[in-house]
């Protein structure tokens, strides 16, 4: 016996129904996955700054004949970042503030400071038009050896 015709027990009405709601939640679906891949660039990003603040630091602590000087440390600490930031199309460089508590003498610190501003990868820069914008800090603070 042949089976019977499965689209004659489907009411006309209902045949389209399925297309019709996933039509309908497809944006959806790919606003959540968009926005998924854009906050986890937010936090690997967040980790780049937080390594460049660190390997901008310990450059400046290492004892060397002469020492760095704030602007050689800023400078290696932006290189260090701008080369593993993952950003959009207009990209900003990172900012970096360089503190020495009492010059490049043994005992005193060395503080660097990163300040960068996410412009995401694909909705950064429209969902930073509707609040503000992502801006991601990180701090090292290490003794002069």
């Amino acid at each position: 016996m042949p089976y019977p015709n499965r689209a004659s027990r489907v009411p006309r009405a209902s045949r389209g129904s399925a297309a019709i709601e996933f039509a309908i939640l497809l944006p959806f679906l790919v606003m959540i996955l968009v926005g998924i891949i854009d906050v986890n660039l937010i936090f690997y990003d967040d980790a780049v700054i937080t390594n460049a603040a660190r390997a901008g630091a310990r450059a400046g602590i290492v004892v060397q004949v002469p020492p760095l000087t704030t602007s050689q440390i800023a400078s290696l600490t932006v290189s260090y970042a701008q080369n593993s930031l993952v950003s959009g199309g207009s990209a900003t460089s990172p900012t970096v503030t360089v503190t020495q508590s009492n010059g490049a003498t043994s005992g005193s610190t060395l503080q660097v400071a990163v300040s960068y501003t996410y412009q995401g990868l694909l909705l950064g820069s429209q969902f930073s038009a509707l609040v503000a914008p992502v801006v991601l800090n990180a701090t090292a603070v290490m003794i002069y050896e």
